[in-house]
């Protein structure tokens, strides 16, 4: 099982409003990055998001920044907004960072969880379900062959067209990002694409019958079980002790889902929430390295996961927290995960 972080690229909001200069997380992120190479973390993915409260929005710029300053971390996108990007573009983009890598690069396309990109690129939300059919098909194309043609709804069509540069082998990783739909599920297994699931609340056990469903739609369709990779997305940081690092973040996660809250008419954060999300049953990692150990090897024992991914800047901790947060990830959690995966 794989072991990284995600990150939307939240800046930070002081108890006045103020919000962080985008200019500073930027150099920030890449600072944390450094990092996670530096501990051993097997892949690092950064969001994208056209908003006032996050510092990114093309991924694809922090990866190429990233891979000049790191050796070994793999470098994804977490997510790209398929649905109002140009697959041709984002194609080659993301050819281009696996080529400055050395072959690190790995995109990662999903919806996204906001919809500001919609009218700011001019797409029509009433073409939501068409735009990322039609475009992860085009996405798909364009990695398969570096001459294609096509036609399609919302892009002009490609006529015996060349897309360069190609990836390193040409072949470029592309997962997809899942939430809770069935439809969704389906077409990753169909289309034989590694998943990646996020589990943002509740309790990941209510996740189990997508995995299941997955898994068998994978298998139905021929793909090779050599291949099938599939792994969760879950809001983490980590500390030297449960408590304190629980009460430090409280505060900040709480005022982020708040903050997202009022838009879609959620009730107000408690901590009780937090608290149960953090036990046994909850989709919280936070806390120390024993229990963020005990809790994602559960996490690979319910769903076989290849991948865990620890969503790690949701709020805005400060950058001494990340930084800290990914040195006991990569120094105390990942090998002792490692080793008790090696004993099975």
């Amino acid at each position: 099982m794989e072991l990284g972080i995600g990150m939307f690229g939240d800046l930070q909001i002081n108890a006045k409003g103020e919000i962080q200069p985008a200019q500073q997380r930027l150099q920030e992120i890449i600072e944390e990055i450094k990092l996670m190479d530096e501990v051993g973390l097997d892949f690092y993915g950064i969001g994208e998001h056209h908003r006032p409260d996050y510092a990114v929005s093309s991924p694809e710029i922090i990866l190429a920044a990233a891979a000049t300053v790191t050796k070994n971390i793999k470098l994804s996108s977490a997510v790209s907004v398929l649905s109002s990007s140009d697959p041709v573009k984002l194609y080659q983009n993301f050819a281009t960072i696996d080529l400055i890598s050395n072959g690190r690069a790995e995109l990662m396309a999903g919806r996204g969880s906001f919809i500001e990109s919609f009218p700011l690129f001019g797409y029509d939300l009433q073409d939501y379900d068409q735009l990322y059919e039609e475009k992860l098909e085009l996405l798909l194309k364009i990695n398969a062959s570096p001459k294609i043609s096509w036609k399609g709804k919302f892009r002009p069509e490609l006529n015996n067209q060349e897309i360069l540069p190609r990836a390193v082998n040409d072949n470029l990783k592309i997962w997809v990002a899942v939430g809770g739909t069935p439809e969704s599920v389906e077409r990753a297994g169909r289309l034989g694409l590694p998943v990646m699931f996020a589990i943002i609340g509740g309790q990941p056990i209510q996740f189990k019958p997508l995995f299941d469903y997955y898994k068998k739609v994978y298998q139905a369709y021929g793909h090779d079980m050599g291949k099938f990779e599939v792994g969760v997305h879950m809001h983490s940081i980590f500390g030297e002790n449960s408590n304190e690092v629980a009460d430090y973040y409280y505060p900040l996660y709480s005022a982020q889902m708040n903050r997202i809250g009022r838009s879609r008419g959620w009730a107000p954060y408690q901590r009780n929430q937090f608290d149960s999300g953090r036990g046994d049953g909850g989709a919280l990692i936070i806390g120390d390295a024993n229990e963020s150990v005990d809790k994602i090897l559960a996490m690979e024992e319910t769903f076989g996961l290849t991948r865990f991914s620890a969503h790690m800047d949701v709020g805005g901790p400060s950058h001494a927290a990340l930084m800290k947060s990914i040195e006991i990830f990569g120094t105390k959690i990942a090998p002792k995960v490692r080793e008790a995966l090696k004993k099975k």
